[in-house]
């Protein structure tokens, strides 16, 4: 274990910079620096939102390091992608000051028993972590790419349909399961004769349903209704985009993905909108991104797979799964689903659901490869102009 002494000094480069490290909350930040020549670390407390003051504590370093070294340094910054977005970074470059977003999860942490926690600690961290990805070292952690406010804002609209779909499933259950309370089955409160409906029920013993269940279970089909609108209407905005963007340009991700079939314009609108758009080297990191690579264990003889990292976006993992189903029934004679159909055969169950896992890995590459160098996936149809 390394002394305090050698941990203080392995933080420390020959730049001129101030490394700046930002822990973000809701009440406060705190702010680590270490002046460029110095092993001393300082730690400043501040109201959170008041960029005066993280200003001018920014600008009173610099003078001080200015005037240690003779040289006025740069700033270089790094905080947690978290709950407050990308605002603070998009601000903090407007000020030129070099700003660098981390994924948290891919900072490397003590796997003691129990391990000390505070937010002057975590600063630290950053800041050590910082200056290791500074010096180039591998696999320190991954800096997260912010996206424009544009590619934001079009986000927005996948993102708000899951919630609302959320929203829908749980009143649904809700009305189903006070139903089932009352020996009431097979009530489908999305269909438009939902009230014609519930006013027909009888409970398992013969009555009618009591008055303060009715009113509750019609209150929780005004939300419903609500809802339901809600999502027609962003589905017609996605339409619409999806519409513009093919438009515009017929070689973009989302025009290419929608001439595939099986691949319709929520698949496509995910897919291009939340991962296509980004820059992957290979198809290891797209896979990891997405949280479909293989997590080996291998340690002197024991060698076995752990299944998927899961260490990606959740909601493009379960868009690919999806994608995967549909292309099983809408591309049949495609390489892929030849595949599958070889590697399952006549089994059900755990080894078809984990083998459509494995066939959304492949498939997400090859959709990969076909949007970025035009390699349609083998045996796949186009859909008719």
């Amino acid at each position: 274990m390394a002394t305090p002494a050698a941990s203080a000094t392995a933080i420390c480069d020959d730049d001129n910079v101030i490394l700046t490290s930002l822990e973000l909350s809701q009440s406060n930040w705190v702010i680590t620096l270490r002046l460029p020549g110095s092993e001393t670390l300082s730690r400043h407390s501040r109201k959170a939102g008041d960029t005066a003051a993280l200003t001018a504590l920014l600008d009173r370093q610099r003078d001080k390091a200015e005037r240690l070294n003779g040289t006025r340094p740069r700033i270089v910054t790094i905080h947690e992608a978290g709950l407050d977005g990308f605002w603070l970074h998009r601000w903090l470059q407007d000020q030129g000051i070099e700003s660098h977003v981390v994924d948290a999860a891919s900072i490397a942490a003590p796997r003691r028993k129990r391990n000390a926690k505070s937010d002057s600690i975590d600063g630290e961290t950053l800041l050590r972590t910082l200056a290791a990805w500074r010096r180039q070292e591998p696999r320190v952690c991954s800096m997260v790419v912010p996206p424009t406010p544009e590619q934001e804002d079009d986000r927005r609209i996948g993102r708000e349909r899951g919630q609302l779909l959320s929203e829908r499933i749980a009143l649904t259950n809700r009305i189903k399961g006070l139903l089932c309370g009352q020996g009431v089955t097979g009530y489908q409160p999305c269909k438009r004769d939902r009230r014609e409906r519930l006013a027909e029920l009888r409970t398992g013993d013969g009555r009618a349903l009591s008055p303060r269940l009715t009113a509750e279970i019609g209150r929780m089909l005004d939300r419903l209704e609500v809802v339901l609108r809600q999502i027609k209407q962003i589905e017609a905005e996605r339409d619409k985009l999806l519409a513009e963007t093919a438009a515009a340009d017929p070689k973009a991700a989302l025009a290419l993905l929608l001439t595939l079939c099986g691949v319709g314009p929520e698949i496509a609108a995910g897919l291009a909108l939340e991962c296509f758009c980004r820059r992957f080297t290979n198809r290891r990191q797209l896979a990891a991104f997405v949280g479909l690579a293989p997590t080996p264990w291998r340690s002197g003889s024991i060698q076995r797979e752990q299944g998927i990292g899961k260490a990606g976006r959740p909601a493009l993992r379960k868009l690919m799964i999806e994608a995967a189903w549909q292309w099983l029934r809408y591309q049949p004679d495609s390489a892929l689903s030849e595949w599958f159909r070889a590697k399952v055969g006549g089994a059900k169950g755990r080894v078809k659901r984990v083998a459509a896992v494995a066939l959304a890995r492949k498939l997400l590459v090859a959709l990969w490869r076909f949007v970025t160098a035009g390699v349609l996936p083998e045996g796949a149809k186009l859909k008719a102009a």
